[in-house]
Parts: structure tokens; C-alpha cells; sequence
């Protein structure tokens, strides 16, 4: 996801791997897990707004969807933030945002109220630290990405975990209220992780170094192109159907439970188990997603991940008891570890490195555009029924037709192609940073440098598909 933003930082800086850069993944961790995590731990305050405004399911499902969209579609906002005032700036700011939604929406009357502050303030904020932090984390981090990109990215899992719990002791000590304003000081620490992203300084050139100037090759912010590509276009529909009911079930398992009979902290022990599970789900998948055999069918592994999801979904509609609904937060949790691992290694596989900062931006846009209405038509079709079961099968049902529309219409519809494009586009720019007016022998012979060294420090760019573990949902 923080791949949207196109700032590639200062040019001729070679990733520490380590040193600081441990810091910067220890801060990307926790605005990680804030960013997931929320949206999913907030569903325990549902009953108690539902008592106190007097609204149905499908009102307080609306935070978490309007808390998920603002996660989604704030990628071009993020992009323009961060290329005029860089990652630090914005991560501060964001964290300031996320913490004064929180804030305020523990003093609001209405259902409505919440909705802008918890949803789209606190939304926002978080948006604006995880995009940066992500950035930061992968100009640290070259050889070990993704052993970075990993740990990071199972900070949503241990957030999960941690927050729910927590949010359901707050709501039992101190109500919703005061649930939310404590939950927002909480929130201020995204300010802390802001400030361990320091930015890495460019080495110092000899003078005789500096003269040639040296030409970059200029980037598209959005690269609308990527729509030509077959590929790209059955991968975005697919994800626009799976996050129609990918996010339902955490959103809901509490408030079945709660239905069931069972206590309020024993309904919220399902997201810690749900989330445990995740946290192993996610690093073993990626392991076995780049296995040799596995790699180049990763598309498949990831239409299959979908399908079993779906399936879990089906089966824990049938749940009656607090074991059933164990059982179903476990496979559920290994289900959606899988999914969160592929999805962006699967994207990248499609449209290759040139293309995939763009190709991001725009399955997210469109992916918010389906999470804003999937828990809450769920939450509709609740309150009619009063079932949880058909709001489970629903959920299933959608998964599981985002993956046949992934498997059948790659199996179908894409030739398989080779990485010819991608490597003449990088021989264009390779050849376009030669070139220069007067060019003169030893300016010939700094640039080839350069390219060495790009070539050397940078091999993914050449051609080759280097895993990237997801570090979203």
C-alpha cells in the first residue's frame, strides 16, 4: 500500500539494512498494527452506541467502513503530502490527526458526529503515517525488504490481538466515551513513530563528481496505462469483489458472540485468537509463496487462499455455540494471513516494478470504493433478518467469486508474458541517463559508474521479481 507515493528519496544513497533502520521498522510496526487493527478493534464499542443512539447494526458498521475507505482512497493525497514535505512532516501531522478524531468524537451526540471524527479525521491520520512509513522502511532496507517488509507488516496481527481486549476493558471501565479518549492519547504515538523516521542524507560527491548534471528520468504520479494490461484490469475487479466481504466477519464475529449469550470479554477473546493465528499465517505463506515451484503459479496460490477464506466464511455461518465460532476464527485467521501475504506480491507478479506504485494506487482507490459498502450492507441485511448466519454467507459468496474471476480469467484470458517490456523500458532509461549535450570522456565514464552501481544496488528494477510481503490487512 505505501507504495503509492512515487518520492524515490535522495538519488546515490545505498540502504544501510540495519543500523538505524531498525528503528524505522520498529516504528513502521506500530503504525501498522494502528492502521489494521483499528478499524477492526472498534467494533467492540457497536453495542454500546447502538444503546445509546438508538441506531442499528448497519449505522455503527459505517465507522469501521468509513475508517478502512479513508485507509484505502487517501493514496494520491498521501502522494502529493509527501513529495512537497517529505515523510517526517506528514507522519507528525498525521499522528496529531488520528489522535484529535478520537478525541473528539468521545464528546459527540450523534451517530453522524463519529462519523467525521472517528471515521474520517482519525482515518485520515492514520493514512498519512502508514503510506510515509512504509516509504521510509524501504529506503533503509535493500538485501533484507522483505525480512522488513515482513515484520511490519505483522504488526496488524499483534495489534489486533492487544486491542481488542483492551478496547473492551476500557468499555467496561470507563464506557465508550471514555474508551474512545483514552484510545486517542494512544494514538499520539504514531507522533513518536513520525519522529524515528530520520531521513537519509546523500554522501557527499568529490567537486570533480559534481559537475555532470545528472538528468532523472521523471515519474507519473499515477500511471493510467496500466489499465491496457489484461492482467491488471481481472486483478482489480477480483480484489474490488473480495474486500466486499473480506472485512465483514472481524467486523461482526463480537456482536455474534455477544448474541449467542456469551460475555463481553470472552466475544472479544475471538479477534486475540483470530489475530494470533494471523501472526504466524502471514511470514509462513510469504516462505512458501517464494518457493521455486510455487513462485511463478503465485496467482493461483493466491485464488485458492480466497477460496478457502470464502469457504471459512460459509462454514462459520453454520456456528452456533462459542466452540463453533473458535474453530471458525482459526481457519478464518490462517485464511486471511494468506490472503494479506499475496495480494500485493500477486499485483507486482501481473504489472511487473515499473508499473506497480501506479497499479497500487488504483486497485486501492477502487478497493475503497467496495469496503465503504460492504460491512454496512452487511449490517443492513442484519437488521432485517436479525441472522448473522446470511450475513456470513453473503460474505463467503463474495470472496469465493473474486477468486474464480482471479483463476478463471488469468487461466483464460492472459498470455503469459515475459519480462521483455519491463527490461526494455529499463534499457530506455538506462540509455536516456547517458545521454547528455558535450558529453565528454570522463563524464562518459562517471555515468557508467553510476549505472553500475544502479544496476548492482537495485537488481529488482532489472527485470527480476523480487518477493514483497504484503504489509496491509
Amino acid at each position: 500500500m505505501g507504495a503509492v507515493v512515487a518520492d524515490d528519496g535522495p538519488s546515490g544513497v545505498k540502504a544501510p539494512d540495519g543500523g538505524w533502520g531498525w528503528a524505522v521498522l520498529f516504528g513502521c510496526f506500530i503504525i501498522t498494527g494502528f492502521s489494521y487493527a483499528f478499524p477492526k478493534a472498534v467494533s467492540v464499542f457497536f453495542k454500546e452506541l447502538i444503546r445509546e443512539f438508538g441506531i442499528g447494526y448497519s449505522d455503527t458498521a459505517w465507522i469501521s467502513s468509513i475508517l478502512l475507505a479513508m485507509l484505502y482512497g487517501t493514496g494520491p493525497l498521501c502522494s502529493v503530502c509527501v513529495n512537497r514535505f517529505g515523510c517526517r512532516p506528514v507522519m507528525l501531522v498525521g499522528g496529531l490527526f488520528a489522535s484529535m478524531g478520537m478525541v473528539i468524537a468521545s464528546f459527540c451526540t450523534s451517530i453522524v458526529q463519529i462519523y467525521l471524527t472517528a471515521g474520517v479525521i482519525t482515518g485520515l491520520g492514520l493514512a498519512l503515517n502508514f503510506q510515509p512509513s512504509l516509504i521510509m522502511l524501504n529506503r533503509y532496507f535493500d538485501k533484507r525488504r522483505p525480512l522488513a517488509n515482513g515484520l511490519s507488516a505483522a504488526g496488524s496481527p499483534v495489534f489486533l490481538c492487544a486491542l481488542s481486549p483492551l478496547g473492551q476493558i476500557l468499555q467496561h471501565e470507563y464506557g465508550w466515551r471514555g474508551g474512545f479518549l483514552i484510545l486517542g492519547g494512544m494514538l499520539l504515538n504514531c507522533c513518536v513513530c513520525g519522529a524515528l523516521m530520520r531521513p537519509l542524507e546523500p554522501p557527499k560527491k568529490p567537486e570533480a563528481i559534481k559537475e555532470p548534471a545528472e538528468k532523472k528520468v521523471k515519474k507519473k504520479l499515477l500511471d493510467f496505462s496500466v489499465f491496457k494490461d489484461g492482467g491488471f484490469v481481472i486483478y482489480a475487479l477480483a480484489a474490488s469483489i473480495m474486500v466486499l466481504g473480506l472485512f465483514v466477519p472481524p467486523v461482526f464475529v463480537v456482536s455474534y458472540a455477544k448474541d449467542l449469550g456469551y460475555q463481553d470479554t470472552k466475544a472479544a477473546f475471538l479477534l486475540t485468537i483470530l489475530g494470533f493465528i494471523d501472526i504466524f499465517a502471514r511470514p509462513i505463506c510469504g516462505m512458501v509463496a517464494g518457493l521455486k515451484w510455487v513462485r511463478p503459479r503465485c496467482v493461483y496460490l493466491f485464488s485458492f487462499a480466497m477460496i478457502f477464506n470464502g469457504f471459512t466464511d460459509l462454514m462459520g455461518s453454520m456456528s452456533v455455540d462459542y466452540g463453533g465460532l473458535v474453530v471458525f476464527c482459526i481457519f478464518f485467521g490462517i485464511s486471511y494471513g494468506m490472503v494479506g501475504a499475496l495480494q500485493f506480491e500477486v499485483l507486482m507478479a501481473i504489472v511487473g516494478t515499473q508499473k506497480f506504485s501506479s497499479a497500487i494506487g488504483l486497485v486501492l482507490l477502487a478497493e475503497a470504493m467496495a469496503v465503504l459498502i460492504g460491512p454496512p450492507s452487511a449490517g443492513k441485511l442484519l437488521d432485517a433478518t436479525g441472522k448473522y448466519m446470511f450475513v456470513f454467507i453473503i460474505a463467503g459468496i463474495e470472496v469465493t467469486t473474486s477468486a474464480l474471476v482471479l483463476a478463471l480469467g488469468n487461466f483464460f484470458c492472459i498470455k503469459k508474458t515475459s519480462e521483455e517490456p519491463h527490461t526494455k523500458e529499463e534499457a530506455a532509461e538506462r540509455e536516456e541517463l547517458n545521454k547528455s549535450e558535450d558529453k565528454t570522456p570522463e563524464d562518459a565514464k562517471v555515468d557508467s559508474i553510476e549505472v553500475e552501481q544502479f544496476l548492482k544496488d537495485e537488481p529488482e528494477k532489472n527485470g527480476e521479481v523480487v518477493t514483497n510481503p504484503e504489509t496491509c490487512v
